[in-house]
């Protein structure tokens, strides 16, 4: 036997034998390999549309999330703004009614003093009049009526105060 010395026949078996598993294995398996392997992408292809889809919604989200956040924030500075608006009118209204209270108590205590200075006035010419009477029946030493000197020095002061 000579190295050179070639037998073909198990050659040729072992290539049809080869041939004969290649068939079968495209038969059997090979089918079932493509379609999982199909099935596989498909799935992955799937999973990345959802993931897609997923982070396109993650997105909207986070930016009605973030208008929300600024709508909030516009709103409650409006709020402040308002309070604070709503605190300086009220302060300037209860000033304003400090000083119409202030006005009128000013006001009342002007009349008061009016009314009691002519009150004083009313009293002062009565006690007037009457010492005036009886320094008139004093120097005169006579005995005249008190009614009609009162009359007199009513009339005399009526007079200069009209007068005056």
């Amino acid at each position: 036997m000579d190295v050179l010395d070639i037998q073909f026949g198990p050659i040729i078996w072992t290539i049809i034998n080869f041939l004969i598993l290649l068939i079968l294995l495209r038969a059997v398996a090979w089918k079932p390999i493509l379609r999982a392997l199909e099935s596989r992408e498909s799935a992955i292809s799937d999973a990345l549309d959802r993931a897609e889809h997923a982070r396109a919604d993650a997105e909207r989200i986070l930016g009605e999330n973030q208008k929300a956040l600024k709508r909030a924030d516009e709103e409650a500075q409006k709020v402040l703004r308002e309070g604070r608006e709503l605190a300086e009118r009220m302060q300037a209204e209860a000033s304003q009614r400090a000083q119409l209270e202030t006005r009128r108590m000013l006001e009342q205590a002007n009349a008061e003093i009016e009314r009691n200075k002519q009150q004083a006035l009313t009293e002062l010419r009565a006690e007037v009049a009457n010492l005036a009477v009886d320094a008139a029946e004093r120097i005169l030493n006579e005995s005249l009526d008190g009614d009609r000197h009162r009359r007199i020095v009513d009339q005399y002061l009526s007079q200069t105060t009209v007068a005056s």
